[in-house]
């Protein structure tokens, strides 16, 4: 169903930009609200394990788009349904109830990660997927703009780790809904299987892991995100323990490096192949922890910025360079189940053990001052997860093999 036409590249970029960017305002600075809202630390890992549940349906979702629906309605009503559950949170503003609609929420919102790349892959050749996607981080990028325009336009601070986020989130929701109505259609690929549990729960997949080659990816793809979600869990709490002011802007900065490295990635992947982009990829995600283990030490605030921008090597060259991997090994009608298995398994459980993980890291290194104030070893955190990410990519580079595909 290849059609590449203008009109359907456009539409496929805006369907991406709405989405990143109706999470992105919100989810940033979730970690921060919660704290401002009173819960302790050591409850905190489980309230953001939310987007990791979230991305344990995407292998059901994508299985009902294969066999029942059409992959744009069914996005549709995911961000609608979103679109009201994140104004209820934004409206009542209550942290109890707003966990519980977060949990409902994300079992809702991430799927469609792996649903929109799905979609654009039934519509544009794979090697301009990149190029694609780079909209989902602009969109991303823009949601910095609800946090200056509010902060510093409207005067009103803090935005960052308040309930005005959601409402903004609901908004953008509402909007993409509208968008994703008018898509072009993606009718179901394996509508004619027979009704079986494992084609609905998308383990169909799992013949991909007799692969070698693929199961090695798997498996250090699977690892990184235990470490990943140091960052990407445990920004907002950072630097906000850091003191700064406009926690969505700056850790979006990150998205502004991938726009371009997403950019170059089918180029990257042409000359250098799989093996060597992952493996830039993989040696950027060991110098951001450096990063900022170097700058910890002493607050250097520039050396967290260098981390941050490292973000969108680690995003092209590692993870989308993973995800068009996963694409070509996948048969046709396998490749929507083939992408929501790898997004339940690394990005739902992966990511659900690593926020455990790196939660108890960050708690085991952190004292409390005879006045009340609490004080963390970030350098002992952070020089933690570089090391166990320098023997992840020495395996890496040791073991797996480069596929012309």
């Amino acid at each position: 169903m290849i059609t590449n036409k203008l009109k359907t590249q456009i539409q496929l970029c805006l369907m991406l930009f709405l989405q990143y960017l109706l999470v992105a305002v919100w989810w940033v600075p979730y970690a921060p609200y919660l704290t401002n809202s009173g819960i302790a630390d050591n409850m905190l890992t489980l309230p953001l394990c939310a987007m990791a549940v979230g991305f344990m349906t995407s292998s059901i979702i994508g299985a009902f788009a294969d066999r029942y629906f059409s992959s744009q309605k069914v996005l549709a009503f995911c961000n609608f349904s979103v679109a009201i559950l994140l104004f209820i949170a934004g409206f009542f503003d209550n942290v109890n109830l707003t966990i519980i609609l977060v949990f409902v929420i994300m079992l809702l919102y991430m799927p469609t990660w792996a649903l929109t790349g799905s979609i654009v892959l039934k519509h544009v050749e794979p090697k301009q997927f990149p190029r694609v996607r780079l909209f989902g981080t602009l969109g991303w990028v823009a949601s910095a703009l609800f946090s200056i325009v509010f902060v510093k336009l409207l005067k009103i601070t803090p935005f960052d780790g308040t309930s005005l986020t959601f409402l903004c989130g609901s908004g953008v929701a509402f909007i993409a809904g509208c968008f994703d109505v008018a898509l072009p259609d993606t009718p179901p690929s394996a509508k004619k299987e027979k009704f079986s549990i494992i084609n609905i729960l998308g383990f169909k997949a799992f013949v991909l892991f007799k692969d070698r080659n693929f199961l090695l990816f798997f498996l250090c793809t699977f690892t990184s995100v235990l470490g990943y979600a140091l960052y990407y869990t445990y920004i907002g709490k950072f630097l906000q323990d850091r003191k700064f002011e406009l926690i969505t802007a700056t850790a979006n900065m990150g998205q502004i490096g991938e726009l371009f490295f997403l950019f170059i990635t089918t180029v990257v992947l042409t000359k250098l192949g799989f093996k060597r982009a992952m493996i830039i990829g993989l040696s950027a995600m060991a110098a951001r922890y450096a990063s900022f283990w170097y700058g910890s030490i002493d607050d250097i605030h520039s050396f967290y910025i260098i981390g941050i921008l490292f973000h969108g090597i680690i995003f092209g060259f590692f993870f989308v360079s993973g995800q068009i991997y996963t694409d070509k090994k996948a048969p046709e009608e396998l490749r929507a189940q083939a992408q929501g298995l790898m997004a339940f398994l690394v990005w739902g459980v992966a990511l659900f053990i690593g926020n455990f993980l790196c939660g108890n890291l960050i708690n085991a290194n952190k004292t409390v001052s005879a006045a009340g104030i609490a004080q963390y070893n970030w350098p002992m955190v952070f020089g933690t997860v570089t090391i166990f990410t320098i023997i992840l990519l020495l395996i890496f580079i040791i073991f797996f093999k480069d596929e012309k595909l």
